[in-house]
């Protein structure tokens, strides 16, 4: 089993910064693949970024976000800059041991996930 704790999150203004972290402990050879997942009230859980052999992100945060990982540290950050309102959601972690690079942005890809935090910003 793996576990994933995030941290980072809180209520930022529109343009502003915030850097997630997620730590894996636990079974952590089953994270060949991280990834950052987002869900909004009375939304689907969506995809945000990946981080495997390559780095993968979603169209909305391309651009102003970058994914990195420690191995070493068994932890993935997610920096997030010119925040929007829209970004307003619960971030979570997931970890899976392999990953198919076409359907990176698939939740079934991953078999592990974190309780999330939430992220606000404030117009």
């Amino acid at each position: 089993q793996v576990q994933l704790v995030e941290s980072g999150g809180g209520l930022v203004q529109a343009g502003g910064s915030l850097r997630l972290s997620c730590a894996a402990s636990g079974r952590t050879s089953s994270t060949y693949a991280m990834a950052w997942f987002r869900q909004a009230p009375g939304e689907e859980r969506e995809f945000v970024a990946a981080i495997s052999s390559s780095t993968y992100y979603a169209d909305s945060v391309k651009g102003r976000s970058t994914i990195s990982r420690d191995n070493a540290e068994n932890t993935v950050w997610l920096q997030m800059n010119g925040l929007k309102p829209e970004d307003t959601a619960v971030y979570y972690c997931a970890a899976a041991p392999f990953l198919d690079g076409r359907y990176y942005y698939r939740k079934a890809q991953y078999a592990y996930w974190g309780q999330g935090t939430q992220i606000t910003v404030s117009s």
